[in-house]
């Protein structure tokens, strides 16, 4: 499609207004059906049972190829990111939480300001397409790559070249044909130090994670025991890990999000051991109302406070 000085004016003009609203990055892709690499990529990790017991992750496979399906008359995918790289950190010595938990949910933060963009945008599509913050059949991180926001890194992340890779994503499906992005080509290179720091081997094909094997996945979705082996190597971890994300050199440039939304609250960061084993569901309910850690529930999160203490014993 050929576009006019006008189309690039208007991206220009949403991309504007998408960093006043306070996304850190905002790239724009072409609405096409994935590529076929990409789709038979997902299927065979999806065949090897490298979901675990993500089982969700393989419904919808048609409208995930396809964004106009998912939203009739998409044209555009507009790709956006919200840094949550933490102002200040838990004591060392207390149970560790991911980084992407310290503050408040994600999805509500994401949801909120793209609605905001999709109202700027509204006038000039004539609907207010569709917002997707991890709530939607989308293949995130192959649109972010699509939109120029960065390349998918060995240890599987979004990696914003010259930012790093603690950034939230999200995506605005619009009905507006806007000039695309180019894409941005893997810059990972010779580097292994990801899948070398994996504590449980989960990385062990480039770009891939094993969900079976990943503390991620087994602290926060499983809903059942936690694999002995899994169990042995959390060390300190109670929610999620961020061992790949922790020794990638390209988040020697990680800077602390601007955003009060994801800053820990005192209390948070004051969870020790003690806290812990005194706290009760209504100490949960009230103290995680607002945070992605709801999504382990409090059996969860005990059940992973539990190995901590086990892990320390030993």
């Amino acid at each position: 499609m050929d576009f006019s000085s006008a189309h690039f004016e208007l991206r220009e003009q949403i991309r504007s207004e998408a960093f006043r609203l306070g996304f850190d990055a905002c790239g724009f892709a072409q609405a096409d059906e994935v590529e076929p690499w990409a789709r038979e990529a997902y299927r065979q990790w999806l065949a090897e049972g490298r979901q675990s017991q993500m089982d969700y992750l393989g419904n919808h496979l048609d409208l995930r190829d396809h964004p106009a399906r998912l939203y009739p008359g998409t044209r555009t995918v507009i790709c956006v990111a919200l840094n949550y790289y933490p102002v200040r950190f838990q004591p060392q010595e207390n149970p560790r939480f991911a980084y992407y938990a310290y503050g408040r949910d994600y999805h509500e933060v994401m949801r909120d300001k793209l609605r905001q963009l999709a109202a700027f945008i509204a006038p000039f599509s004539g609907d207010m397409g569709r917002v997707c913050c991890d709530t939607a059949p989308v293949r995130e991180r192959y649109w972010a790559v699509q939109a120029g926001l960065g390349f998918i890194g060995k240890n599987a992340q979004l990696i914003i070249p010259g930012k790093g890779s603690y950034f939230f994503l999200g995506e605005l499906l619009t009905t507006l044909a806007l000039p695309p992005d180019a894409p941005v080509a893997s810059r990972c290179g010779d580097c292994s130090l990801c899948r070398e720091h994996c504590p449980t081997g989960a990385l062990s094909i480039p770009g891939q994670v094993d969900a079976r094997r990943c503390i991620s996945c087994q602290t926060i979705e499983n809903r059942g025991e936690i694999p002995a082996e899994v169990a042995v190597q959390m060390d300190n971890r109670v929610y999620g890990c961020d061992s790949c994300q922790l020794c990638c050199p390209w988040n020697r440039a990680a800077t602390p999000s601007v955003h009060p939304e994801f800053a820990p609250s005192d209390e948070f960061l004051a969870l020790d051991a003690a806290r812990f084993e005194a706290m009760t569901v209504d100490d949960f309910n009230r103290l995680f109302r607002h945070s992605a850690v709801r999504r382990a529930k409090y059996v969860g999160l005990m059940r992973n406070f539990a190995v901590w203490l086990k892990n320390r014993k030993t």
